[in-house]
């Protein structure tokens, strides 16, 4: 195996000095994220549909190295390449060649290339593998507001024709801080030329975390079978909580025959949030790296799951959970009632919890990373159906980044089992505890801030200034006497209460920012 160098004076070299006495008609050149873990397994897939592999690295690895070598791949120095046209250098000069450029560590699919190479063949000059997913919250949310669907995303894995890259490429100057699948995908979309864009519909990347599914399950006869159906193969377990069911939900889960499902059965009915914990607590225990939760009732698309999943496999967030009250459209469904109860319990959450860009505390379709799992104790978690709101708590007092997606609400045959009236009487008083102890342990315990006086000044403040308005008011009505500077003394407090309480808020809000950032 050769390291082949090229500098700024190698402009005109040709490709038959890199490839052998007879230049390959497709090549793969295999770029940017490099993993030797899985350079190999790439490399070998890669073989079976191209002619020649080279594999371009910064800085000379010998693992990287060795591994190329053993299966017949030549090493790229891409730090020497340098200057106008040196991209071409490591492309064959013969207008029918083809290059596909993938990464090195798993995240590109390479049993894929004969999808991008046939739309070469079919006259296209690029072909790229986007994804629908986008981890980009606020970008995706304006272009939701707009009406606007949400744009694929480019994978960095494309093909080109050898005609175009030599065509569009010479007059390139490399860019050391973007790899050259950018680069050629950039020059693409200015040039006016033929580009063809395939979903990537596969998830391969999924295949590199072990993902669990909590199915928490109460009388869901009816709908746990195609709910179970509807999860996608790249989930690695499914773990089916029966939360003390009195239908026929049992033997409806003794008929599933996928063997990643795994099945408990609670005696009496424990709660929902119960039935979620048990599930994460076996999820911790075959160290799955995520964990997401899909009702039993068919309610939580799983074309929506991906959504939740890829902001944690890129270390965006910890935490992530559906929201659908952005949009009028995606509301579609939801009754009056329930989603004003929903937006009550929203302002309640974000004041609870410090999460104030959080919508839709009660969704549960979420996904949470084993880390974040492991830092809860989850036996404190709160067992009603407000379990999604103490969740949010645990995971602001140790610093989780959590973050919407937003998706439409997807309702059918299913009936809520919530009825609001009591849910909010009973979970409001829940969420103030939390509260008080995420203020003592986050910014006394774990560590300090004065915004903890601003809330306990502001507490006291607050409902003393208006029971003492009332009093006021009440004795004017009654024709008692009331000394002149008593409406006075009541206004300051309340005002002055009322300015520490949004004082306390605000200093909250920038401390959510600076663990979302």
């Amino acid at each position: 195996m050769s390291m082949v160098s090229v500098n700024g004076d190698a402009d005109r070299l040709a490709i038959n000095d890199l490839g052998g006495e007879q230049s390959p008609k497709s090549i793969a050149i295999i770029s940017g994220r490099i993993n030797y873990l899985t350079l190999g397994s790439v490399i070998s897939i890669v073989k079976e549909f191209v002619d020649k592999a080279y594999v371009l690295s910064s800085s000379f690895d010998g693992r990287i190295a060795s591994i190329a070598k053993s299966l017949d791949a030549e090493v790229v120095d891409l730090s020497r390449i340098d200057g106008p046209g040196g991209i071409l250098s490591i492309a064959p000069d013969r207008s029918e060649a083809k290059i596909v450029f993938l990464n090195g560590d798993g995240t590109h699919d390479p049993y894929q290339i004969p999808r991008l190479l046939e739309q070469l063949e079919k006259g296209y000059d690029v072909a790229v593998s986007s994804s629908p997913i986008s981890s980009d919250r606020m970008n995706e949310n304006v272009l939701l507001l707009n009406n606007k669907t949400t744009r694929g995303r480019f994978t960095g894995f494309i093909a080109c024709t050898g005609e175009y890259l030599k065509r569009s490429m010479a007059n390139v100057q490399i860019n050391d801080h973007m790899d050259i699948s950018t680069q050629v995908y950039s020059s693409a979309r200015n040039s006016g030329v033929k580009i063809k864009t395939l979903d990537n519909e596969d998830f391969e990347l999924f295949s590199l975390f072990r993902i669990g599914v909590v199915v928490p399950a109460y009388n869901e006869e009816l709908l746990l079978a195609d709910t179970i159906k509807g999860i996608p193969g790249y989930v690695t377990r499914i773990y089916i909580i029966d939360d003390g069911s009195k239908d026929h939900t049992p033997e409806v889960i003794e008929s599933i025959t996928d063997p990643r499902v795994k099945a408990v059965r609670h005696e009496p009915n424990k709660g929902v949030g119960a039935a979620i914990i048990t599930g994460y607590k076996m999820a911790l225990e075959d160290e799955m790296d995520i964990v997401a939760v899909m009702a039993g009732d068919n309610q939580m698309d799983p074309e929506q799951l991906p959504r939740l999943l890829l902001p944690i496999m890129e270390n965006k967030a910890d935490y992530t959970k559906g929201n659908r009250l952005i949009s009028k459209e995606f509301r579609k469904g939801m009754s009056s009632w329930r989603s004003l109860g929903n937006s009550l319990l929203t302002l309640i959450t974000k004041i609870g919890s410090g999460y104030w860009d959080i919508m839709d505390p009660q969704n549960g379709y979420t996904a949470i990373s084993r880390q974040a799992l492991e830092a809860i104790n989850l036996d404190s978690i709160y067992t009603y159906y407000g379990y999604c709101n103490d969740m949010l708590i645990k995971l602001n007092t140790y610093s989780m980044r959590t973050m919407d997606v937003a998706m439409p609400a997807r309702y059918g045959n299913e009936r809520s089992k919530i009825k609001y009236g009591k849910y909010i009487l009973k979970v409001a008083p829940m969420i103030f505890r939390g509260f008080l102890w995420r203020l003592k342990t986050k910014y006394v315990v774990l560590s300090f801030h004065p915004l903890v006086f601003f809330y306990v000044i502001s507490m006291i403040m607050v409902p003393f200034g208006v029971i003492f308005s009332l009093w006021i008011l009440i004795e004017k009505t009654l024709d008692q006497h009331v000394s002149t500077n008593y409406p006075l003394l009541a206004a300051f407090i309340t005002i002055i209460g009322v300015q520490l309480l949004l004082f306390a808020m605000m200093f909250d809000m920038q401390e959510d920012r600076m663990v979302n950032s």
